[in-house]
């Protein structure tokens, strides 16, 4: 099974998760907007028995998100990257932000979540389930 490994802009933050994750979704929230800068943000959920390691030390922000229950995201301390978070919606689960991975060859989402807060000019590809709010 492969390792994947995230890590924070600067290398201080690291996840290191065994083989692939249950799934990967884009969000369109407006807090995943904020999170990450971006129109959207990109998560691989994997069941927490599958970390391998965490290193570095972490801030945290807790949020409720727009279904009512909370997320919290882990940033490192030196950089400010939101490298992973937990959530109540999947409380045996840790999100991972795609993008620390670095991996261009990472698995797609498999579907899209807020899409009724989806930037008018972006597009997804036809055969990706788009959900006008979040999916389980």
């Amino acid at each position: 099974m492969t390792a994947h490994t995230a890590q924070c802009a600067c290398g201080s933050l690291r996840v290191t998760l065994q083989g692939d994750p249950d799934v990967v979704v884009a969000c369109n929230c407006t807090d995943c907007q904020r999170r990450t800068g971006s129109p959207f943000g990109v998560g691989a959920y994997y069941p927490k028995a599958r970390i391998v390691s965490i290193e570095g030390d972490t801030g945290s922000f807790a949020r409720q998100s727009d279904t009512g229950r909370t997320l919290t995201n882990q940033f490192c301390s030196n950089c400010g990257t939101a490298v992973y978070w937990t959530l109540d919606m999947r409380p045996d689960h840790i999100g991972v932000a795609v993008g620390c991975f670095t991996d261009p060859s990472y698995m797609p989402p498999a579907r899209v979540v807020w899409g009724k807060n989806k930037h008018h000019w972006l597009d997804f590809p036809d055969n990706m389930p788009v959900f006008p709010e979040a999916a389980s």
